[in-house]
């Protein structure tokens, strides 16, 4: 903007320096500010959630991504696209070897993820709120018909238009129980950068290994903001878990193939890739009800096997997504927290605040859903369990006590939901008032 003008460059550099100059003279106070050196980052980096989230698209394998732009997510797409002209390009012939569509709407761009994933490829799509909405009738056929897909959800105000750029973790409901009819998604919750590149990359590994679409919850405060964070690791020799895909060979000697026969107990199916074999292995695929062997049917038996298959999926998956992480209290604590997400340096520098205050709080992070065992030990273990999220109707409470049989009366909410990054101050303030009203005082002898 400024190339070839150097007499306006200098005008304002020099004007700059007499604006200095005077304030030290005649301002009545010291100006509090200086300018040191330092180099206590080590080896951090800088960088955002969406770019960190692209890359991990790349590393995991993404060979596709089909989106329409929206706000906080576009970015994200437009780091993958840098990084595959990068990393996805033939050095010998500059042939691509990846395929990005901007498609004419949300369903159409979910719907071409889902054919990708159909037909072998690892594909996902970045959205935001109101994509999530108009996605739902397809991530309902994604869920019914078993074929893996991501969905990078980078959360905005809602609801409707809302607050296009604030910050809110309100999707989780919605994504959790996304299309009508019964239906139960696995969401993951990356705190950072590091986590968007790393959670990112393993959703793609879980979604073929359980045949499904895979959530990966940001928001704009992970997504859009420059965070210094951990490195990103990259392994050259990296390897896919693609799931359960029956083979040529297999197929060739005679094995039983039924698309959706739970043959190991576990409730996910054997699938194959089209044209693995030229006579077996084939099937419709559809998103109406099916018996073992995908073939068309109303009888009821056939379609509660199927609904009860995929629960019992759906609870395999505790196996394979992130445990949650325990911060444990130095001294012993009356109460705990729950929290996910981009709520974490907020919540971490609280705990250590309230610590100094004499209120000791052990602290649980959630990293994904479905729930392990160990989130509803963790609340039993105290009387009071604080759940810190920021949406207004206590999302993540909803699905603990729905999902994990939690007694919600131990939970108490601290809600933040005004579109700004929630903050340390607000978390010890609001535990504060509620540590204060739950004080236990002893009772006192009475001799008459």
């Amino acid at each position: 903007q400024f190339r070839g003008k150097d007499k306006l460059i200098s005008a304002n550099i020099n004007a700059l320096k007499l604006g200095f100059e005077y304030a030290k003279a005649h301002l009545p106070c010291p100006i509090g500010l200086r300018v040191e050196h330092a180099d206590k980052i080590g080896d951090r980096i800088f960088i955002d959630g969406n770019s960190a989230a692209g890359l991990g698209a790349v590393y995991g394998g993404a060979t596709v991504a089909a989106w329409y732009p929206i706000t906080p997510s576009t970015s994200l797409v437009e780091a993958f696209t840098s990084y595959c002209r990068k990393y996805r390009t033939d050095p010998d012939n500059g042939a691509s070897r990846y395929a990005i569509i901007q498609a004419e709407d949300e369903l159409a761009s979910i719907g071409m993820v889902i054919g990708a994933g159909w037909n072998g490829a690892r594909a996902f799509t970045a959205t935001s709120g109101p994509g999530i909405s108009l996605m739902s009738e397809f991530i309902g056929l994604a869920y019914f018909a078993e074929i893996p897909a991501v969905i990078i959800d980078v959360q905005r105000g809602g609801p409707s238009t809302g607050m296009p750029t604030r910050t809110q973790q309100s999707d989780l409901l919605a994504c959790a129980y996304a299309s009508h009819g019964d239906t139960k998604h696995v969401m993951l919750f990356p705190e950072d950068p590091r986590e968007c590149f790393e959670l990112t990359a393993k959703a793609f590994d879980l979604a073929e290994r359980l045949q499904t679409p895979v959530f990966v919850m940001t928001d704009l405060d992970i997504g859009m903001n420059t965070r210094l964070c951990e490195p990103l690791r990259w392994d050259d020799n990296h390897a896919y878990d693609r799931g359960k895909v029956m083979t040529y060979e297999e197929l060739n000697a005679g094995k039983d193939f039924g698309r959706y026969n739970d043959v190991d107990g576990d409730g996910i199916a054997y699938r194959t890739y089209p044209g693995t074999h030229p006579t077996r292995g084939g099937y419709f695929t559809r998103g109406t009800t099916k018996d073992r062997y995908a073939r068309y049917s109303e009888a009821g038996p056939d379609y509660v096997y199927n609904v009860q298959r995929l629960l019992r999926k759906f609870d395999t998956a505790k196996k394979y997504v992130p445990v949650p992480l325990l911060y444990p209290a130095e001294k012993p604590a009356r109460f705990g927290a729950i929290f996910y997400g981009s709520t974490s340096p907020a919540m971490q520098e609280a705990l250590d605040v309230l610590a100094s205050r004499g209120i000791h709080v052990n602290a649980l992070r959630v990293r994904g859903f479905p729930f392990q065992d160990e989130i509803a030990d963790f609340v039993a273990s105290h009387p009071w369990v604080f759940v810190v999220e920021q949406n207004r109707d206590a999302q993540l409470k909803t699905l603990l006590v729905n999902e994990a049989k939690i007694n919600q009366t131990r939970l108490l909410s601290v809600l933040h939901y005004d579109g700004t990054p929630i903050t340390a101050r607000f978390i010890v303030d609001q535990i504060s008032q509620h540590a204060a009203a739950r004080t236990v005082v002893p009772l006192k002898k009475v001799v008459s």
